[in-house]
């Protein structure tokens, strides 16, 4: 089923309504606010705590309710209607923001202190991401969706290659206080941008800023057969269920294995564990080039442009099995990255278009989640993979990768799609 955007046809500008403009800058202040205080956290933690448990605690504490609270997150969004909550979420964000600024800048806040406020920025950023993704088709015309989700991941991809070395110079020259009030002020702006474009979907939500019901019997139902609806729905639906499957296996194969295989090979291959930066930073550049370029040209033919996304990346990671020198290995992550990038694009657009609104919400809530909660297993298949050595680490993540494109490609409701 395809979703009729509510908001009227844009201009022939090139970004089309002034609620659009700001739709974007609003989201993509946000993506270069997570990407610059996740560094900050971490740099702050080991300023208060030697390095060690009171790091992996913080982090912990600001990704746990995140993961926990993803799936209540899209029921929520589909309940209140997502400009409702990706608004609440952004300024919340701000005011977890200034109260940590007040703390760092007037005391001196213990790791359990910093940790609860991450914890609750966590639960923020559990509401905000499926709420900023089910927004946009509300006020984004269907032919516009790959170019507008474009842009917002070209913010991120900017902001995950630019913002370490930015926060981190930052901190260095003016100090955790300014830096992080500088952070607040960029959050700030973000939450504004967020808020002027809330009059433009009005007209496709119910009045008071809420989504259309569940309909069951006729009554609004219970947030858990809310949520069982939700998941349902993604199950039966092969395109649904299948980019799903692929976004979780994508996840496992490659973060931990990037990440923890990159390390070592590095140490043995390229010259030494500084090089890891230059290639990750590959990833980066890669990720913003695929992003661009998705939004270029919509693909005609989607369903096969998926099939190659993942495909591009299981021959990425095979390939990281024979490179020798941090030049090939850095051209071959940026592979990864582009490819990642691009089905990131495509797959949301689509499904944006496809799904009913009433169930958008929580079907991107699924998608957030694919990316976010496998993480651990990423680790732990990498932690298992590496003492037989890095060579057979990417060829079996490699493999199943491509085996994933195979069995996408199999998909008749994938295939057909345009």
């Amino acid at each position: 089923m395809t979703t009729e955007p509510a908001a009227r046809s844009l201009s022939c500008e090139p970004l089309g309504a002034a609620h659009l403009r700001r739709l974007i800058v609003g989201q993509g202040l946000a993506a270069v606010v997570d990407a610059l205080f996740l560094i900050w956290l971490t740099l702050f933690v080991l300023e208060l705590a030697e390095p060690g448990m009171a790091t992996g605690f913080v982090l912990v504490a600001a990704a746990l309710p995140r993961a926990v609270l993803l799936l209540p997150g899209g029921v929520l969004v589909d309940r209140l209607g997502p400009a409702r909550i990706a608004t609440g979420a952004a300024w919340l964000r701000v005011a977890v923001l200034l109260a940590l600024g007040a703390l760092v800048s007037f005391t001196s806040p213990s790791v359990v202190t910093v940790a609860l406020l991450a914890g609750v920025l966590g639960g923020a950023d559990a509401a905000y991401f499926p709420a900023a993704l089910a927004l946009m088709p509300a006020v984004v015309p269907t032919e516009r969706l790959t170019r507008v989700n474009a842009l917002v991941q070209s913010a991120e991809s900017g902001g995950d290659l630019v913002g370490p070395a930015v926060a981190a110079g930052v901190v260095a020259v003016v100090g955790f206080d300014a830096t992080l009030w500088g952070i607040t002020a960029l959050a700030a702006l973000a939450a504004v941008a967020l808020t002027l474009p809330r009059r433009a979907v009005r007209g496709g939500e119910r009045p008071g800023g809420a989504a259309e019901p569940d309909p069951v019997g006729g009554q609004q139902v219970s947030s858990a057969r809310a949520l069982g609806a939700g998941l349902r729905y993604a199950w039966r639906e092969p395109v649904v269920r299948g980019m799903l499957a692929a976004i979780a296996l994508i996840n496992i194969t490659v973060v931990g294995p990037v990440l923890v295989g990159g390390a070592v090979l590095a140490g043995q291959r390229l010259g030494g564990a500084g090089s890891l930066g230059i290639v990750l930073s590959g990833f980066g550049a890669g990720s913003l080039a695929g992003a661009l370029t998705a939004g270029w040209r919509s693909p005609a033919r989607r369903g096969w442009t998926v099939v190659g996304g993942v495909a591009t990346i299981g021959a990425g990671m095979a390939g990281l099995a024979a490179v020798t020198h941090v030049v090939a290995a850095t051209a071959v992550v940026s592979l990864i990255g582009l490819g990642s990038a691009f089905l990131g694009v495509v797959v949301v657009a689509t499904l944006q278009e496809r799904v009913p609104r009433q169930l958008l919400g929580r079907v991107l809530s699924l998608v957030v989640l694919a990316t976010v909660a496998f993480d651990p297993f990423s680790y732990l298949l990498a932690g298992v993979l590496v003492p037989f050595g890095t060579t057979p680490l990417f060829l079996v993540c490699g493999s199943a990768v491509l085996a994933c494109a195979a069995l996408v490609a199999t998909s008749p409701a994938i295939r057909s799609l345009r």
